[in-house]
């Protein structure tokens, strides 16, 4: 077609080759089968006994990708440990801080507020009761 230019050689065969890494670096930001965790519990998760978080103190359940927190009045608050960025379980717990390893964002464990981006969501605060002397965490709503 006259006025349109024909790309080089070069050109066709550079795109070719960026296609497949620019497809790989959308996969890697974006949550999916390949390692995103549910949200939130579909079902109660019994964590632990009630002793196991005492007044002050923070307790990551990795396996339930749950975080439990206990104030010094004794109350209870349980977060989703799955980043709101991209849906990574967050395995780190570093004091109170929570801290992903996919993209490095940082919550408050006692709180489920963002500390460093690039999240910018909150955790999702879980309902958490003590039932028969165990720490039971819900899926709520």
């Amino acid at each position: 077609m006259p006025g349109r230019p024909v790309p080089s050689r070069r050109t066709v065969l550079r795109s070719a080759a960026l296609t497949p890494v620019a497809g790989l670096g959308l996969a890697a930001c974006s949550p999916g089968d390949d390692g995103a965790a549910p949200a939130r519990p579909t079902a109660p998760v019994d964590l632990g006994t009630d002793g196991e978080v005492v007044k002050g103190a923070t307790k990551l359940y990795r396996d339930a990708n749950v975080v439990v927190s206990r104030a010094e009045d004794g109350s209870l608050k349980a977060f989703s440990t799955v980043c709101t960025h991209a849906g990574c379980p967050i395995k780190k717990l570093q004091g109170t801080k929570l801290v992903c390893p996919c993209h490095g964002s940082e919550f408050d464990a006692r709180t489920g507020e963002v500390l460093h981006a690039p999240a910018t969501v909150p955790l999702i605060e879980l309902p958490v009761d003590v039932k028969q002397g165990r720490i039971v965490a819900s899926p709520g709503t």
